[in-house]
């Protein structure tokens, strides 16, 4: 399931299944009453180059990540005072042929690395809408942040 390492307290990975046929195949990404579903206020897509790196960021609410294209190095980084993972990393390598949908806790910190040579498309389904006159819903730090120590280059 593309897991690296140990899983941060709240963070739930659901492995995709493939239907296919001669036709194409199908795929149920998220469903309300399983685990790691959240209520959806906004979905959105991104592309992300190779080798680019999109981190970190974190905000309040919810967020599920599913990689439709290529492959990603995702890594989230538990920054909650008093979880009982506090301070703790996880790695996570999801894409087309590792397809999971990964439901990510409020305040949790997290980003992801486009690997390979092909484009990254990274579906988002969010709790809350996005709303750019709040400059308090989404906090950011940068990729190689100190207090997160992470080293992008080991990986991918």
């Amino acid at each position: 399931m593309g897991m690296e390492s140990e899983q941060i307290d709240g963070v739930h990975i659901k492995k995709i299944v493939r239907h296919d046929d001669e036709r194409g195949y199908f795929s149920e990404l998220l469903k309300r009453g399983e685990p790691g579903f959240h209520t959806i206020e906004q979905t959105s897509y991104a592309v992300c180059k190779p080798g680019v790196i999109k981190a970190f960021h974190f905000h309040d609410y919810w967020e599920s990540w599913v990689v439709l294209q290529g492959k990603a190095q995702i890594v989230i980084h538990d920054t909650r005072s008093g979880s009982k993972t506090e301070g703790q990393t996880q790695v996570i390598r999801a894409g087309e042929e590792e397809p999971i949908a990964i439901s990510i806790p409020p305040n949790v910190a997290h980003g992801y690395k486009a690997l390979g040579d092909k484009d990254v498309g990274m579906l988002y389904h969010a709790e809350e809408a996005y709303d750019p006159d709040r400059k308090d819903q989404i906090g950011t730090m940068p990729f190689d942040s100190k207090e997160i120590g992470f080293d992008w280059g080991n990986y991918g």
